[in-house]
């Protein structure tokens, strides 16, 4: 055999265990059959469409199929369970924010889990805030005008929230006392059925993501009003903070991410994160997150677990002022 023809068989063989390696699932996923993606919330709802957004490139990107599968009920709870109750192999995710996680364990005597034990964080993909709408059927197109409508109709009115002792009931509340208004917090199985309530007139007003609400309030058929955190958002550029209208306490912003049952061999959750990333970074995936009002940007399973202290600890006091006892 000559130089030159040993050579390029050393190149081809080269070559092909490359394209093997490139078109082969990730080592750690390659012996399953299904990844699925828990979500908390009914479909229709910001959560749902934001992990079927996910879930096709995520195929693509771990070479494996990829579901969706909602447990809906109790603000994420029964998902949380049953993630709790997957095997520790990759197979089984939740995709999820604040609420689940930070919130609910803090709120509940029993809620069946727990994150820090139960759960490792994957990744983190984006940051999000939390905002009050008011539906079409109100005069308000502001939230001035929303506080001075309610007092015309007696200083009380129903505002819908997507789950019980969540962060959007703590926020009805704070509303409550600073603007002395009779404001009672309603709580549904998730954004959805609250969104179809407030297109429909049923109730005045809601507090959900601003996922939930952005395409409805480009469309005119309701308004945000005000939204949390320390800056106005992109998408929403007229629209007010909580802080600019005295009702500080709202600054810190929520977080999504995928979480995975405690015991997940680390390689597995190193792979699936960068599955994520590689995701995140596609444009056009980046942009449609991007306007569902998502501020986009990969965390590491380590960098979700410290976000997710963080903010455990911040509502941590937030409950506890309010004087709430977990039921």
């Amino acid at each position: 055999m000559t130089v030159a023809s040993s050579s390029r068989r050393r190149w081809l063989t080269t070559g092909l265990a490359c394209a093997a390696a490139v078109a082969a699932p990730w080592p750690a996923l390659a012996d399953s059959r299904t990844v699925k993606i828990l979500v908390g919330f009914p479909p229709g709802g910001g959560t749902d469409a934001i992990a079927r957004l996910l879930a096709e490139p995520l195929r693509d990107a771990l070479g494996v199929p990829v579901i969706v599968e909602n447990r809906a009920g109790a603000g994420g709870q029964l998902a949380a369970q049953a993630l709790k109750a997957a095997a520790a192999d990759g197979n089984t995710l939740f995709l999820t924010h604040d609420h689940t996680i930070s919130i609910l364990p803090q709120v509940m005597r029993n809620p069946g889990f727990e994150p820090a034990k139960d759960f490792v964080a994957v990744a983190g993909f984006a940051t999000f805030v939390n905002a009050l709408a008011v539906s079409g059927g109100t005069p308000a197109k502001g939230y001035r005008d929303f506080v001075a409508w309610v007092r015309q109709q007696g200083g009380r009115a129903a505002i819908g929230i997507p789950a019980p002792a969540s962060v959007p009931q703590f926020l009805v509340q704070a509303l409550a006392k600073r603007e002395r208004l009779d404001l009672v917090a309603v709580p549904y199985r998730g954004s959805a059925p609250m969104m179809a309530d407030m297109l429909g007139n049923q109730i005045p007003a809601g507090v959900g993501s601003v996922p939930d609400f952005i395409e409805n309030h480009k469309a005119g058929k309701l308004h945000v009003v005000a939204v949390m955190g320390r800056q106005r958002q992109a998408l929403l550029p007229d629209v007010p903070t909580l802080a600019e209208l005295d009702v500080p306490g709202f600054e810190e912003v929520p977080y999504y991410g995928l979480f995975a049952p405690a015991g997940t061999p680390k390689a597995t959750l190193e792979q699936i994160s960068a599955a994520l990333a590689k995701v995140i970074a596609q444009p056009a995936v980046r942009e449609r997150l991007s306007a569902m009002g998502l501020t986009v940007g990969h965390m590491t399973g380590e960098q979700l677990a410290q976000r997710e202290r963080a903010y455990t600890e911040v509502w941590a006091r937030i409950i506890r002022d309010s004087g709430f006892t977990p039921q």
